[in-house]
Protein backbone atom coordinates (compact mmCIF):
# COMPACT_ATOMS: atom_id res chain seq x y z
CA UNK A 1 0.00 0.00 0.00
CA UNK A 2 1.11 3.57 -1.23
CA UNK A 3 2.05 6.25 1.18
CA UNK A 4 -0.37 8.19 0.40
CA UNK A 5 -3.56 5.80 0.61
CA UNK A 6 -2.18 5.02 4.11
CA UNK A 7 -2.07 8.74 4.72
CA UNK A 8 -5.73 9.14 3.44
CA UNK A 9 -6.82 6.56 5.32
CA UNK A 10 -5.13 7.76 8.97
CA UNK A 11 -6.70 11.07 7.63
CA UNK A 12 -10.31 9.24 7.27
CA UNK A 13 -10.04 7.84 10.85
CA UNK A 14 -9.49 11.04 12.49
CA UNK A 15 -12.51 13.18 10.64
CA UNK A 16 -14.57 10.47 12.44
CA UNK A 17 -13.40 10.02 15.37
CA UNK A 18 -13.69 13.66 15.70
CA UNK A 19 -16.74 13.02 14.59
CA UNK A 20 -17.66 11.10 17.14
CA UNK A 21 -16.40 13.22 20.07
CA UNK A 22 -18.19 16.11 18.86
CA UNK A 23 -21.95 13.87 19.10
CA UNK A 24 -20.79 12.48 22.77
CA UNK A 25 -19.63 16.07 23.80
CA UNK A 26 -23.38 17.38 22.44
CA UNK A 27 -25.34 14.81 24.11
CA UNK A 28 -23.08 15.28 27.26
CA UNK A 29 -23.73 19.45 27.21
CA UNK A 30 -27.24 18.78 27.30
CA UNK A 31 -27.11 16.35 30.26
CA UNK A 32 -27.35 18.60 34.12
CA UNK A 33 -24.69 17.37 37.05
CA UNK A 34 -26.82 16.71 39.99
CA UNK A 35 -26.00 15.42 43.29
CA UNK A 36 -27.89 12.76 44.62
CA UNK A 37 -28.40 11.02 47.97
CA UNK A 38 -30.86 7.87 49.22
CA UNK A 39 -33.92 7.27 50.94
CA UNK A 40 -32.80 5.73 54.05
CA UNK A 41 -34.44 4.60 57.65
CA UNK A 42 -32.65 6.50 60.66
CA UNK A 43 -33.28 7.43 63.85
CA UNK A 44 -34.58 11.15 63.70
CA UNK A 45 -34.81 13.60 66.42
CA UNK A 46 -35.60 17.05 66.23
CA UNK A 47 -34.68 19.51 68.75
CA UNK A 48 -34.77 23.65 69.15
CA UNK A 49 -31.65 25.08 70.89
CA UNK A 50 -32.26 28.37 73.20
CA UNK A 51 -29.56 30.04 75.27
CA UNK A 52 -30.10 31.50 78.23
CA UNK A 53 -28.28 31.66 82.10
CA UNK A 54 -28.57 29.68 84.84
CA UNK A 55 -30.86 30.69 87.81
CA UNK A 56 -32.20 29.36 90.90
CA UNK A 57 -36.21 28.34 90.92
CA UNK A 58 -36.11 30.26 94.23
CA UNK A 59 -34.29 33.64 95.28
CA UNK A 60 -34.85 36.36 97.40
CA UNK A 61 -33.08 39.46 97.92
CA UNK A 62 -32.76 40.06 101.79
CA UNK A 63 -33.79 43.52 102.34
CA UNK A 64 -33.42 45.55 105.65
CA UNK A 65 -36.04 45.75 108.14
CA UNK A 66 -35.10 48.35 110.31
CA UNK A 67 -33.39 51.63 110.05
CA UNK A 68 -29.36 51.78 111.07
CA UNK A 69 -26.13 51.12 110.78
CA UNK A 70 -24.76 46.89 110.30
CA UNK A 71 -23.45 45.82 113.10
CA UNK A 72 -22.15 42.57 111.82
CA UNK A 73 -22.33 40.51 108.75
CA UNK A 74 -22.37 36.67 109.09
CA UNK A 75 -21.78 35.33 105.86
CA UNK A 76 -20.12 36.16 102.57
CA UNK A 77 -20.69 35.26 99.33
CA UNK A 78 -20.60 31.67 98.67
CA UNK A 79 -21.76 30.61 101.57
CA UNK A 80 -24.12 27.59 102.20
CA UNK A 81 -26.83 29.07 105.29
CA UNK A 82 -29.31 27.04 106.77
CA UNK A 83 -32.94 27.89 107.57
CA UNK A 84 -33.29 30.49 110.01
CA UNK A 85 -29.52 31.26 110.64
CA UNK A 86 -28.88 34.55 111.67
CA UNK A 87 -26.80 36.60 108.51
CA UNK A 88 -26.82 39.95 109.81
CA UNK A 89 -27.81 42.61 112.58
CA UNK A 90 -28.53 46.06 112.99
CA UNK A 91 -28.11 48.24 115.38
CA UNK A 92 -30.08 47.64 118.32
CA UNK A 93 -29.97 49.61 121.73
CA UNK A 94 -33.23 51.33 121.27
CA UNK A 95 -35.60 48.73 120.67
CA UNK A 96 -33.61 46.26 122.56
CA UNK A 97 -34.46 48.76 126.21
CA UNK A 98 -37.62 49.29 125.02
CA UNK A 99 -37.88 45.48 125.27
CA UNK A 100 -36.45 45.55 128.88
CA UNK A 101 -38.61 48.37 129.82
CA UNK A 102 -41.40 46.60 129.01
CA UNK A 103 -40.87 43.42 130.98
CA UNK A 104 -40.19 45.74 133.97
CA UNK A 105 -43.61 46.95 133.43
CA UNK A 106 -44.79 43.33 132.91
CA UNK A 107 -43.15 42.33 136.04
CA UNK A 108 -44.93 45.41 137.93
CA UNK A 109 -48.02 44.71 136.64
CA UNK A 110 -47.74 41.12 137.97
CA UNK A 111 -46.85 42.34 141.57
CA UNK A 112 -50.33 44.78 141.17
CA UNK A 113 -51.91 41.64 140.03
CA UNK A 114 -50.90 39.57 143.11
CA UNK A 115 -51.81 42.44 145.27
CA UNK A 116 -55.49 42.95 143.87
CA UNK A 117 -55.65 39.08 144.28
CA UNK A 118 -55.13 39.34 147.88
CA UNK A 119 -57.18 41.62 148.59
CA UNK A 120 -59.94 39.91 146.75
CA UNK A 121 -59.01 36.67 149.19
CA UNK A 122 -59.38 38.94 152.11
CA UNK A 123 -62.60 40.22 151.01
CA UNK A 124 -64.11 37.11 150.15
CA UNK A 125 -62.87 36.05 154.04
CA UNK A 126 -65.10 39.44 155.16
CA UNK A 127 -67.83 37.41 153.60
CA UNK A 128 -67.41 35.13 155.04
CA UNK A 129 -67.15 36.28 158.82
CA UNK A 130 -69.91 38.71 157.73
CA UNK A 131 -72.29 35.77 157.01
CA UNK A 132 -71.21 33.75 160.02
CA UNK A 133 -71.85 37.11 162.31
CA UNK A 134 -75.36 37.59 160.66
CA UNK A 135 -76.30 33.88 161.19
CA UNK A 136 -75.46 34.61 164.75
CA UNK A 137 -77.40 37.86 164.85
CA UNK A 138 -80.53 36.08 163.35
CA UNK A 139 -80.48 33.77 166.37
CA UNK A 140 -80.72 36.07 168.87
CA UNK A 141 -82.89 38.15 166.78
CA UNK A 142 -85.63 35.21 166.97
CA UNK A 143 -85.01 34.10 170.22
CA UNK A 144 -85.43 37.95 171.40
CA UNK A 145 -88.52 37.91 169.08
CA UNK A 146 -90.07 34.82 170.85
CA UNK A 147 -89.39 35.76 174.95
CA UNK A 148 -90.81 39.21 173.65
CA UNK A 149 -93.57 37.90 172.31
CA UNK A 150 -94.10 35.96 176.10
CA UNK A 151 -93.55 39.25 177.61
CA UNK A 152 -90.18 37.68 178.87
CA UNK A 153 -87.82 40.76 178.19
CA UNK A 154 -88.45 44.41 177.69
CA UNK A 155 -89.14 45.97 174.24
CA UNK A 156 -86.07 48.02 174.36
CA UNK A 157 -83.64 44.49 174.67
CA UNK A 158 -85.84 43.22 171.83
CA UNK A 159 -84.92 46.63 169.94
CA UNK A 160 -81.49 45.94 170.56
CA UNK A 161 -81.47 42.35 168.80
CA UNK A 162 -82.71 43.42 165.90
CA UNK A 163 -80.86 46.62 165.58
CA UNK A 164 -77.78 44.28 165.84
CA UNK A 165 -79.18 42.23 163.25
CA UNK A 166 -79.78 44.74 160.61
CA UNK A 167 -76.59 46.01 161.19
CA UNK A 168 -75.03 42.24 160.61
CA UNK A 169 -77.14 42.19 157.35
CA UNK A 170 -76.01 45.62 155.94
CA UNK A 171 -72.64 44.44 156.61
CA UNK A 172 -72.66 41.21 155.02
CA UNK A 173 -73.78 43.33 151.76
CA UNK A 174 -71.32 46.08 152.46
CA UNK A 175 -68.28 43.13 152.18
CA UNK A 176 -69.75 41.35 149.52
CA UNK A 177 -70.01 44.36 147.17
CA UNK A 178 -66.25 44.69 148.42
CA UNK A 179 -65.46 41.21 146.96
CA UNK A 180 -67.29 42.67 143.22
CA UNK A 181 -64.96 45.87 143.68
CA UNK A 182 -61.77 43.91 144.57
CA UNK A 183 -62.60 41.01 141.41
CA UNK A 184 -62.62 44.24 139.36
CA UNK A 185 -59.44 45.32 140.40
CA UNK A 186 -58.36 42.11 139.84
CA UNK A 187 -59.46 41.95 136.50
CA UNK A 188 -57.94 45.38 135.59
CA UNK A 189 -54.70 44.69 136.94
CA UNK A 190 -54.56 40.94 134.26
CA UNK A 191 -55.76 43.32 131.64
CA UNK A 192 -52.85 45.38 132.37
CA UNK A 193 -50.58 42.48 132.17
CA UNK A 194 -52.17 41.58 129.04
CA UNK A 195 -51.49 45.04 127.23
CA UNK A 196 -48.03 44.93 128.27
CA UNK A 197 -47.44 41.43 127.39
CA UNK A 198 -48.41 42.82 123.82
CA UNK A 199 -46.46 45.66 123.80
CA UNK A 200 -43.94 43.46 124.39
CA UNK A 201 -44.88 41.78 121.30
CA UNK A 202 -44.34 44.73 119.31
CA UNK A 203 -41.37 45.44 121.36
CA UNK A 204 -39.43 42.52 120.36
CA UNK A 205 -41.19 42.48 116.95
CA UNK A 206 -38.88 45.34 116.50
CA UNK A 207 -35.83 44.42 117.87
CA UNK A 208 -36.38 41.05 115.81
CA UNK A 209 -36.64 43.57 112.92
CA UNK A 210 -32.84 43.95 113.56
CA UNK A 211 -32.07 40.86 112.66
CA UNK A 212 -31.30 38.95 109.21
CA UNK A 213 -32.59 35.94 109.07
CA UNK A 214 -32.28 32.98 105.85
CA UNK A 215 -35.94 32.38 104.96
CA UNK A 216 -34.84 28.62 103.81
CA UNK A 217 -31.74 26.72 103.09
CA UNK A 218 -29.64 28.44 100.28
CA UNK A 219 -26.34 29.55 98.78
CA UNK A 220 -25.47 33.70 99.62
CA UNK A 221 -24.84 34.60 96.14
CA UNK A 222 -24.56 38.72 96.79
CA UNK A 223 -23.75 40.60 100.07
CA UNK A 224 -23.37 44.28 97.82
CA UNK A 225 -23.17 45.81 101.59
CA UNK A 226 -20.22 46.26 104.08
CA UNK A 227 -20.52 46.22 108.40
CA UNK A 228 -20.66 49.74 109.58
CA UNK A 229 -23.34 51.18 106.53
CA UNK A 230 -26.49 52.20 107.18
CA UNK A 231 -29.31 50.50 105.47
CA UNK A 232 -32.92 51.92 105.42
CA UNK A 233 -35.95 50.28 104.66
CA UNK A 234 -38.26 50.14 101.83
CA UNK A 235 -37.97 49.71 98.23
CA UNK A 236 -37.32 53.68 97.21
CA UNK A 237 -33.47 53.35 97.90
CA UNK A 238 -33.21 49.50 96.88
CA UNK A 239 -29.32 49.76 96.61
CA UNK A 240 -29.63 50.50 100.71
CA UNK A 241 -32.05 48.56 101.51
CA UNK A 242 -30.77 45.02 100.16
CA UNK A 243 -28.14 42.89 102.71
CA UNK A 244 -27.75 39.70 100.48
CA UNK A 245 -29.30 37.61 98.15
CA UNK A 246 -29.84 34.27 98.69
CA UNK A 247 -30.84 31.68 96.24
CA UNK A 248 -32.32 28.21 96.73
CA UNK A 249 -30.03 26.06 94.78
CA UNK A 250 -31.95 22.28 95.60
CA UNK A 251 -33.96 23.44 92.76
CA UNK A 252 -31.88 24.56 89.73
CA UNK A 253 -33.10 26.25 86.09
CA UNK A 254 -32.28 27.34 83.01
CA UNK A 255 -33.96 30.53 81.75
CA UNK A 256 -33.38 30.36 77.99
CA UNK A 257 -34.63 32.20 74.81
CA UNK A 258 -36.23 30.37 71.81
CA UNK A 259 -36.59 31.68 68.56
CA UNK A 260 -40.38 32.40 67.73
CA UNK A 261 -40.25 30.15 64.79
CA UNK A 262 -39.60 26.98 66.75
CA UNK A 263 -41.34 27.89 70.06
CA UNK A 264 -44.64 26.30 68.41
CA UNK A 265 -42.83 22.99 69.04
CA UNK A 266 -41.71 23.38 72.19
CA UNK A 267 -44.24 21.74 75.00
CA UNK A 268 -44.02 21.06 78.81
CA UNK A 269 -41.81 18.42 80.12
CA UNK A 270 -39.89 17.58 76.91
CA UNK A 271 -36.42 16.29 77.84
CA UNK A 272 -33.73 18.74 77.37
CA UNK A 273 -30.18 18.49 77.46
CA UNK A 274 -27.80 21.48 78.72
CA UNK A 275 -24.64 22.43 78.26
CA UNK A 276 -22.97 25.60 80.87
CA UNK A 277 -20.15 27.33 79.00
CA UNK A 278 -17.95 27.47 82.24
CA UNK A 279 -18.33 23.59 82.51
CA UNK A 280 -16.92 22.18 79.22
CA UNK A 281 -17.73 18.71 78.55
CA UNK A 282 -20.68 18.20 81.08
CA UNK A 283 -24.65 17.83 80.48
CA UNK A 284 -27.21 17.80 82.63
CA UNK A 285 -30.11 16.54 82.29
CA UNK A 286 -33.54 18.55 82.52
CA UNK A 287 -37.53 18.79 81.18
CA UNK A 288 -39.79 22.05 80.34
CA UNK A 289 -41.11 23.56 83.05
CA UNK A 290 -42.74 27.02 81.85
CA UNK A 291 -42.95 27.81 77.91
CA UNK A 292 -44.20 32.04 77.74
CA UNK A 293 -46.61 33.33 75.82
CA UNK A 294 -45.19 36.54 75.97
CA UNK A 295 -43.30 37.37 72.64
CA UNK A 296 -39.49 39.12 74.11
CA UNK A 297 -37.85 41.79 71.92
CA UNK A 298 -34.47 40.41 71.23
CA UNK A 299 -32.49 44.00 71.23
CA UNK A 300 -34.07 44.82 74.26
CA UNK A 301 -36.03 41.83 76.26
CA UNK A 302 -38.55 43.96 76.81
CA UNK A 303 -42.59 41.89 76.02
CA UNK A 304 -43.92 43.20 72.98
CA UNK A 305 -46.89 44.19 75.07
CA UNK A 306 -44.70 46.82 76.83
CA UNK A 307 -42.73 47.77 74.31
CA UNK A 308 -44.13 51.53 72.64
CA UNK A 309 -41.56 51.32 69.58
CA UNK A 310 -41.81 49.44 66.32
CA UNK A 311 -41.83 45.73 67.08
CA UNK A 312 -40.89 44.82 63.22
CA UNK A 313 -38.08 42.49 65.01
CA UNK A 314 -36.58 39.62 65.70
CA UNK A 315 -38.58 38.07 68.84
CA UNK A 316 -37.85 35.42 71.46
CA UNK A 317 -40.13 33.15 73.78
CA UNK A 318 -39.09 32.14 77.11
CA UNK A 319 -38.82 28.63 77.92
CA UNK A 320 -37.59 27.51 81.41
CA UNK A 321 -36.06 24.18 82.07
CA UNK A 322 -35.69 22.49 85.49
CA UNK A 323 -32.53 20.53 85.85
CA UNK A 324 -33.24 16.76 87.01
CA UNK A 325 -30.16 16.64 89.46
CA UNK A 326 -28.70 19.88 90.42
CA UNK A 327 -25.04 19.98 91.02
CA UNK A 328 -22.73 22.20 93.47
CA UNK A 329 -20.54 23.01 90.28
CA UNK A 330 -23.67 25.75 88.92
CA UNK A 331 -23.98 29.02 90.13
CA UNK A 332 -25.99 31.57 89.22
CA UNK A 333 -26.04 33.24 86.06
CA UNK A 334 -23.35 30.99 84.42
CA UNK A 335 -24.02 30.97 80.28
CA UNK A 336 -26.14 27.81 79.48
CA UNK A 337 -27.60 26.18 76.16
CA UNK A 338 -30.54 24.25 75.93
CA UNK A 339 -31.42 21.51 73.16
CA UNK A 340 -34.84 20.42 73.63
CA UNK A 341 -35.93 17.41 72.24
CA UNK A 342 -39.39 18.52 70.63
CA UNK A 343 -39.69 14.75 68.98
CA UNK A 344 -38.42 11.52 68.25
CA UNK A 345 -38.97 9.25 65.65
CA UNK A 346 -37.38 5.75 65.11
CA UNK A 347 -36.53 3.89 62.25
CA UNK A 348 -38.18 7.07 60.20
CA UNK A 349 -37.89 7.35 56.44
CA UNK A 350 -35.58 10.49 56.05
CA UNK A 351 -34.30 12.59 53.40
CA UNK A 352 -31.59 15.68 53.18
CA UNK A 353 -33.90 18.91 53.97
CA UNK A 354 -32.21 20.96 50.83
CA UNK A 355 -33.74 18.34 48.67
CA UNK A 356 -37.04 19.46 49.38
CA UNK A 357 -38.52 21.85 46.54
CA UNK A 358 -42.02 23.36 45.93
CA UNK A 359 -43.40 22.77 42.51
CA UNK A 360 -46.75 22.70 40.81
CA UNK A 361 -47.34 19.14 40.14
CA UNK A 362 -49.68 19.52 37.11
CA UNK A 363 -46.99 21.21 35.45
CA UNK A 364 -43.61 19.11 36.56
CA UNK A 365 -46.43 16.52 34.77
CA UNK A 366 -46.56 17.82 31.83
CA UNK A 367 -42.73 18.45 32.10
CA UNK A 368 -42.10 14.79 32.48
CA UNK A 369 -44.15 13.52 29.51
CA UNK A 370 -42.25 16.11 27.51
CA UNK A 371 -38.17 15.24 28.19
CA UNK A 372 -38.46 18.07 30.55
CA UNK A 373 -39.58 20.58 27.55
CA UNK A 374 -42.72 22.25 27.29
CA UNK A 375 -45.03 21.94 24.86
CA UNK A 376 -45.24 25.17 22.58
CA UNK A 377 -49.45 25.40 23.37
CA UNK A 378 -48.43 25.60 26.89
CA UNK A 379 -45.18 27.91 26.79
CA UNK A 380 -46.96 31.48 27.38
CA UNK A 381 -49.02 29.84 29.83
CA UNK A 382 -45.60 28.56 32.12
CA UNK A 383 -44.36 32.13 32.19
CA UNK A 384 -46.87 33.14 34.55
CA UNK A 385 -45.70 32.35 38.23
CA UNK A 386 -48.07 29.67 39.78
CA UNK A 387 -49.97 30.72 42.65
CA UNK A 388 -49.19 29.69 45.88
CA UNK A 389 -52.24 27.15 46.73
CA UNK A 390 -50.99 25.73 43.25
CA UNK A 391 -47.30 24.68 44.86
CA UNK A 392 -46.72 21.55 46.81
CA UNK A 393 -43.28 20.24 48.19
CA UNK A 394 -41.37 16.73 46.73
CA UNK A 395 -38.46 15.70 45.29
CA UNK A 396 -36.73 15.01 42.44
CA UNK A 397 -36.12 11.03 42.10
CA UNK A 398 -33.90 9.56 39.75
CA UNK A 399 -35.53 7.51 37.35
CA UNK A 400 -33.99 5.42 34.32
CA UNK A 401 -35.76 6.15 31.09
CA UNK A 402 -34.28 3.75 28.07
CA UNK A 403 -31.00 3.92 29.35
CA UNK A 404 -31.07 7.98 30.31
CA UNK A 405 -30.94 8.76 33.79
CA UNK A 406 -34.17 11.80 34.31
CA UNK A 407 -34.86 13.52 37.27
CA UNK A 408 -38.97 13.38 37.77
CA UNK A 409 -40.72 15.24 40.26
CA UNK A 410 -42.50 13.38 43.38
CA UNK A 411 -45.01 14.94 45.88
CA UNK A 412 -43.87 14.38 49.39
CA UNK A 413 -45.88 14.65 52.80
CA UNK A 414 -43.13 15.45 55.44
CA UNK A 415 -43.12 15.11 59.22
CA UNK A 416 -40.58 15.23 61.62
CA UNK A 417 -37.52 17.71 61.06
CA UNK A 418 -34.07 17.11 62.65
CA UNK A 419 -31.05 19.10 61.59
CA UNK A 420 -30.07 18.07 58.57
CA UNK A 421 -33.09 15.06 57.65
CA UNK A 422 -36.65 15.28 57.77
CA UNK A 423 -39.40 12.53 58.19
CA UNK A 424 -41.22 11.44 54.71
CA UNK A 425 -44.51 10.38 55.70
CA UNK A 426 -45.47 9.06 52.19
CA UNK A 427 -44.33 9.66 47.99
CA UNK A 428 -41.28 7.54 48.45
CA UNK A 429 -39.67 4.25 49.40
CA UNK A 430 -36.24 2.91 51.28
CA UNK A 431 -33.64 2.98 48.58
CA UNK A 432 -34.99 5.77 46.29
CA UNK A 433 -32.42 7.82 44.74
CA UNK A 434 -33.01 11.98 44.77
CA UNK A 435 -31.59 14.76 43.69
CA UNK A 436 -29.91 16.48 46.85
CA UNK A 437 -28.61 19.57 45.07
CA UNK A 438 -26.71 21.51 43.88
CA UNK A 439 -28.99 24.55 45.20
CA UNK A 440 -28.78 26.37 41.71
CA UNK A 441 -29.38 23.57 40.09
CA UNK A 442 -32.42 22.62 41.95
CA UNK A 443 -34.09 25.88 42.29
CA UNK A 444 -34.37 25.33 38.24
CA UNK A 445 -34.60 21.87 38.21
CA UNK A 446 -37.61 20.58 35.63
CA UNK A 447 -39.42 17.08 35.22
CA UNK A 448 -37.87 15.08 32.45
CA UNK A 449 -34.73 16.95 32.25
CA UNK A 450 -31.43 14.39 31.87
CA UNK A 451 -29.47 14.06 34.68
CA UNK A 452 -25.86 13.02 35.56
CA UNK A 453 -24.71 11.85 38.99
CA UNK A 454 -21.68 14.22 40.29
CA UNK A 455 -21.61 13.34 44.30
CA UNK A 456 -17.73 15.37 44.30
CA UNK A 457 -18.01 17.68 47.01
CA UNK A 458 -18.70 21.69 46.57
CA UNK A 459 -16.21 23.80 45.53
CA UNK A 460 -13.64 20.49 45.11
CA UNK A 461 -10.58 20.80 42.63
CA UNK A 462 -10.66 19.24 39.54
CA UNK A 463 -8.10 16.54 41.14
CA UNK A 464 -10.77 15.67 43.15
CA UNK A 465 -13.40 15.58 40.59
CA UNK A 466 -12.00 13.59 38.25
Amino acid sequence: MSRKKILLIVLGILILGGIIAGTILRSQSSVTKVATGKVVRQDLVSIVNGTGQIKPKTYVNVGATAFGRITHLYVKEGDHVKAGQLVATVESEQPASAVAAQRATIASSKTDVESSAAAERTAEANVEQAKADLEQKKFDYDRAKALYGAQLIAKQDFDAKKAAYDVSAATLQQRIAAVAQTKAQTASARGHVEQAVATLRGNDYNLGLTQSRAPFDALVTNVPVREGETVVVGIQNAEGSTLMTLADMSVITAEVKVDETDIVNVALNQPVDVTVDALPGRVFKGHVTEVGDQALLRTTGIATSQSTTGTEEAKDFKVVVTLDQPSDDLRPGLSATAKVTTAHRANALTIPIQALVQRNPDLEKTLAANGGKLPSGTAQAATTPPAKSQLVQGVYILKTDHKKLRAVFVPVTTGVTGATDIEVLSGLQPGDEIVTGRYKILRALKSGTLVKRDNTPEGGSEADKS
